[in-house]
Order: structure tokens, then C-alpha cells, then sequence
């Protein structure tokens, strides 16, 4: 269960002002079809998320050793950094609109995803919890947390939430993971 709850937890927060939130808005304000777009995002996470995690836990078991410990907690503590660089609506690349909305968005969120933070937070997750299934299934929920609000709300949410705040959150969850980590691989704690 902590590795489905810090998952979602993780996710959800780094992903507010990312470039994917800004294409959800981007997207249901171009086809103005929430509930295609909704299905996209969940497809897409689903296949992106379950692949980095897969990623992630063959990774940790292959490479069970005290260095790849230090490397995924350096992982976590580069994601902290990482995550206080807000994403920009210009980094956002618009997909055809010719494969209507739901089609778009699993193309354009899968693609869009690849290397994004999240990601790369989804396989260091895998690695540390070792738990495929409760990792993917706890990020895809917080990319949906994040990232329905958006498609239904769009640019009011963004300028309601105190976007530099929610960053400083996720960086600072990212650092304790991180240096928890570092601390436990130590044998510190």
C-alpha cells in the first residue's frame, strides 16, 4: 500500500504545471470532449506509466546493488531540482486534430510523456518499491488527479492554484524520498 499511496501522492503533485496538464487544457480546449480526452490521458498513463515502472522493478532486480541504491536515490533527489523548473505551454506540441480527441490525446500524451519527470519518477518508483502493479496503478491515479480537474476547469484552475507552491511540495516530497533513501542505503535508518 505505501508504494500505491506514495505513487499517487508523487505523481499527482509533480504533475501540476507540467507540459502534460498544459496539453490537457490545450486539448479540451481545442475539441471541447472531456470524457474522450479523460479516456485518452487514462490509456496513454496506463501504457507509458506501466512500461517505466516495468522498467523500474526489472531494473532494481537486475541491478540489486548497493551503487544502484545510491543511483536511485540520487534519482529522486535530481527529480527534487528537476521539479522546481516549471514546464512552459511553448514545450507543449499540439497533435493533428484530424484523429479526433480521443485518438490525439493517446497519441500526444504518451509521446509528450516519454522523459517527462513523471516518467522518469514512475521508474525510479518501480525500482524502489519493486511493486509493478501498486506503482503503475498509483501514478496513472495521480496523473488522472492532476490532470481531469485540468481538462474540465482548464486555464482558471491554472491561475487559481498556487503553482510555485505545489512544485516546492513535490520537490520536497521528491527530497525526503531521496534522502530517505540515501539514509537506508547507508544503513543510517
Amino acid at each position: 500500500m505505501e508504494a500505491f499511496l506514495t505513487s499517487t501522492a508523487v505523481v499527482s503533485l509533480a504533475e501540476i504545471g507540467d507540459k502534460t496538464q498544459l496539453l490537457a487544457i490545450v486539448l479540451a480546449t481545442r475539441f471541447k470532449r472531456p470524457w474522450a480526452i479523460v479516456a485518452g490521458i487514462f490509456l496513454a498513463t496506463i501504457a507509458n506509466h506501466f512500461l517505466a515502472a516495468l522498467v523500474g522493478t526489472e531494473a532494481a532486480f537486475l541491478l540489486d546493488s548497493l551503487w544502484f541504491r545510491y543511483l536511485v536515490a540520487a534519482l529522486f533527489i535530481g527529480m527534487a531540482v528537476w521539479t522546481l523548473v516549471p514546464d512552459k505551454l511553448d514545450d507543449v506540441n499540439q497533435a493533428p486534430a484530424r484523429f479526433g480527441a480521443f485518438l490525439t490525446t493517446v497519441v500526444a500524451f504518451f509521446l509528450v510523456e516519454m522523459g517527462d519527470k513523471t516518467q522518469i519518477a514512475t521508474v525510479a518508483l518501480g525500482a524502489r518499491f519493486q511493486a509493478l502493479g501498486l506503482v503503475t496503478a498509483g501514478t496513472t491515479l495521480g496523473m488522472m488527479i492532476a490532470n481531469v480537474p485540468a481538462v474540465f476547469l482548464g486555464n482558471g484552475l491554472i491561475r487559481r492554484v498556487p503553482v510555485d507552491v505545489v512544485h516546492k511540495i513535490a520537490a520536497l516530497l521528491f527530497f525526503i524520498i531521496g534522502l530517505w533513501l540515501l539514509l537506508e542505503t547507508a544503513g543510517v535508518v
